[in-house]
């Protein structure tokens, strides 16, 4: 009954779901691209063979994505007959796909949870083995996927305390719904408790660890004569916050000006978290009175410069290589926080703001081993930033501890491929 009443909800929420789709596009274009896959009306990839094994996964956007690479990767090692499929939801996760896998896996969007847009991509896919990243809990798909018979993994799974309350309205439906989960593979043991309270038998669930702890992160070699190595050469200290979101970059510049004042020589990196607004943050870094350069033209950081935009794609790990301190964005506004394992395992110190409810799990392990700083709003991150700029004994031990947190927690991958092991052998 609640599956019936959900996709009727879902049916009538359809003129605002395409008309934030259109609104989307309008500052992302890819998003009015390939409008028929997210109904499943289209054909599947050339080369896909439904006689053959198939092992989907489900990532939503680029993290999830960057997450189960490596996951990805054993998969088509250990079992090269069967077929790859990844379904994302966003643009920029699909364009990941294509950068990290290229033809050796099958891709398109996930359709919309509606029944036979999921009836029908279960039946086009038919898969032996569905792999859920994070928490995508779908009650159509995992229905039709049941039905067909797939064995269902949700692997990496988090359960926030406000997302296990939410779901607690509704006990009887979610409880049907995670019945239809083969087993669940979360991050850390208060995800298992959560997910026990709703119903979950604790012969189907166990702690496994975090995907997103296994990088494998270098500081990549600098290109001589390029933008990096100037800012390298210059010998100043470089704080960068990356993966802004926007109403966070007005915040940042604030906490920057408090620092200059005791730290005149810092540079700013600044990074934001959407291409679409690289020139918006360009015209507020200049309407606050900041010389400003930037990464999309190759400029040389000269001695008057103080912001560097990194008004680029797929080069933060060069970013990072030149960061002394690193501020984690999307978390002084409520959107969760982006990834921190990436300046951990470079051994960078981390400040992030409240919001962290995407990394909550990761963000508390770090802060508990002495590698993140939690800050409440711009005056306090621009207080401990000038704190820490001026202690570079205390940056060398937050960075450490960064980095042997990562090191600790690389047995998340080992732990769930013996899980999907038993699964599909």
């Amino acid at each position: 009954m609640f599956r019936v009443l959900y996709s009727v909800i879902f049916y009538l929420a359809m003129p605002v779901v395409l008309l934030r789709l259109l609104v989307r596009s309008i500052k992302t274009p890819n998003y009015r691209h390939r409008v028929a896959e997210r109904f499943a009306f289209n054909a599947m990839p050339a080369g896909f063979d439904n006689s053959k094994q198939t092992i989907w996964i489900h990532s939503v956007s680029v993290g999830e994505t960057v997450a189960a690479a490596p996951l990805i990767n054993q998969l088509q090692q250990k079992y090269p007959e069967t077929q790859i499929f990844i379904s994302t939801m966003t643009p920029t996760g699909s364009d990941r796909v294509k950068e990290l896998f290229g033809n050796s896996v099958f891709h398109s969007y996930i359709p919309y949870d509606l029944p036979g847009a999921s009836k029908r991509i279960v039946r086009k896919i038919q898969p032996n083995l569905l792999i859920l990243m994070e928490t995508e809990m779908w009650p159509n798909l995992l229905h039709y996927c049941q039905k067909s018979g797939a064995k269902i993994v949700l692997a990496n799974a988090r359960l926030s305390e406000k997302s296990a309350n939410g779901y607690a309205r509704f006990p009887g439906a979610i409880k049907k719904i995670l019945d239809s989960i083969n087993y669940i593979a979360a991050q850390a043991q208060d995800d298992v408790e959560r997910f026990i309270a709703l119903g979950v038998d604790e012969a189907r669930i166990s702690v496994s660890g975090s995907l997103k702890f296994n990088v494998d992160i270098k500081k990549p070699e600098l290109v001589s004569g390029s933008l990096f190595t100037s800012v390298k050469n210059s010998g100043r200290d470089v704080l960068i916050a990356a993966s802004t979101r926007d109403g966070e970059e007005e915040k940042v510049l604030a906490a920057y000006t408090h620092c200059l004042r005791s730290n005149a020589s810092l540079i700013l990196l600044l990074v934001p978290r959407h291409p679409e607004r690289f020139d918006k943050v360009a015209r507020l870094c200049q309407e606050k009175g900041f010389t400003l350069a930037r990464r999309s033209r190759d400029q040389m950081f000269d001695s008057n410069a103080q912001i560097l935009l990194g008004d680029s794609m797929g080069e933060m790990l060069h970013y990072y290589g030149l960061a002394t301190i690193a501020f984690v964005g999307g978390s002084l506004v409520n959107t969760g926080c982006q990834n921190v394992i990436e300046p951990a395992a470079l051994g960078i110190p981390i400040v992030v703001g409240p919001s962290q409810f995407n990394f909550a799990t990761i963000c508390k392990q770090l802060e508990m081993a002495g590698a993140l700083k939690t800050v409440n709003d711009e005056a306090e991150l621009g207080a401990y930033l000038e704190h820490l700029l001026a202690d570079n004994v205390k940056q060398h031990e937050m960075g450490e501890k960064g980095r042997q947190l990562v090191q600790e927690n690389q047995n998340a991958l080992p732990c769930l491929l013996r899980l999907l092991e038993s699964l599909y052998p």
